[in-house]
């Protein structure tokens, strides 16, 4: 779908980057505001004399002025920007000829490329009283004559991402149930490290992505609800309480903010480096230069199932010995748990792993049998 999107709508940047560019752009800065620089040479001259009362107002009132005209009919400004078949286009300069441009757009598109705008999508926003939607972000225009930094006014005009609340409230959503964060049963038969490593995997994409916003921080509601997802599903799998699961998993990670508390499962392997599955871990915090990078789709890999790998690990289940190694099979889980009591070792050992199928040596394979 881009690809094809980025075939044919190259005539549309053509048309955009040699016609409606040219024509909305025009000046080479904004016409100074008297009034702003009246000012400033007043409070210049109260300096020089010491009236630093007089010179404390006027600077005060200089600072809820704009030092050109933002009025200025000679400075126009389009920028465009496209991906995909998602555009944003940047303009400065009045509503009418907003207006104009999107409705030579509409009929550039009709009659060129036989494509219809959508007017739920296709809007016009004021940049420092609303925000634009582009490629799941909020784009606005920070404004503020408190926020000096050099003594300038050092946000005016700067461009603002934000994370969209609504999208917050759709990925938290994936992780409710009746409002509250709900364990997910699909996952009861996974280790624990697929189980960590899936949670993981699905925050770090969504933080990361949103690491360019402002607002990032935002996203601790996500983290929380998530993470208590995530605890509540190990807790089902292992019959356990969630307070019990995060002792048992919560760690430490250094960042270049500081340590960080996450929730990790670590397997061990000889001779070769260990296995981490991690979930959190990440600041919260903006990134300027961070980088959205689309990889390409790796190769699917073929996983072995956790039976196979038992049973080539060649070891039984319930004595350790390698000798004769089969697999014993039950229908029910449910059926076995109602036996009479004390349960008999092979069967806690199929309970606790919560699995049908037992790895078992031939000694061990002909006692079940004959324990019926």
């Amino acid at each position: 779908s881009p690809i094809l999107s980025n075939i044919y709508l190259d005539r549309l940047d053509t048309f955009i980057e040699t016609v409606l560019i040219p024509e909305y752009t025009r000046g080479v800065s904004r016409r100074p505001n008297r009034k702003y620089h009246r000012l400033y040479y007043a409070m210049r001259r109260d300096h020089g004399r010491g009236d630093q009362a007089e010179f404390r107002k006027l600077r005060q009132q200089l600072r809820a002025l704009p030092s050109s005209d933002p009025q200025d009919p000679g400075y126009r400004r389009l920028r465009y920007l496209r991906y995909a078949d998602d555009t944003l286009l940047g303009f400065i300069g009045p509503k009418a000829e907003a207006e104009e441009i999107k409705a030579r757009l509409a009929q550039f598109l009709r009659d060129d490329l036989k494509l219809e705008l959508s007017p739920d999508k296709t809007l016009i926003t004021h940049a420092r009283t609303e925000a634009a939607r582009f490629l799941g972000y909020e784009i606005t225009v920070q404004h503020s004559s408190t926020k000096i930094t050099n003594g300038r006014r050092s946000v005016n005009g700067v461009i603002r991402l934000r994370v969209p609340i609504p999208v917050i409230n759709a990925y938290c959503s994936r992780y409710l149930k009746r409002g509250k964060p709900a364990h997910r049963s699909d996952l009861f038969g996974a280790p624990d490290r697929d189980i960590v490593r899936k949670f993981g995997a699905e925050y770090r994409g969504i933080v990361q992505y949103y690491l360019l916003a402002s607002d990032v921080f935002r996203l601790t509601r996500l983290h929380w609800v998530m993470e208590t997802s995530l605890l509540k599903t190990l807790a089902g799998k292992h019959r356990s309480t969630v307070s019990a699961m995060a002792r048992k998993y919560r760690s430490k990670v250094v960042t270049p903010v500081g340590p960080r508390v996450c929730f990790q499962v670590t397997t061990e392997r000889p001779g070769r480096k260990a296995l981490v599955a991690r979930f959190g871990g990440i600041p919260l915090r903006r990134q300027k230069t961070a980088l959205i990078i689309d990889k390409p789709m790796a190769g699917t890999v073929v996983r072995r199932r956790e039976l196979v790998s038992r049973l080539l690990a060649g070891i039984c289940e319930i004595c350790g010995s390698t000798d004769g190694i089969a697999v014993h099979h039950v229908r029910s889980l449910a059926d076995l748990s109602e036996r009479r009591q004390p349960l008999p070792p092979w069967l806690q050992v199929m309970l606790r792993k919560r699995r049908k199928a037992l790895v078992a040596c031939h000694d061990c394979h002909t006692d079940i049998h004959a324990d019926g």
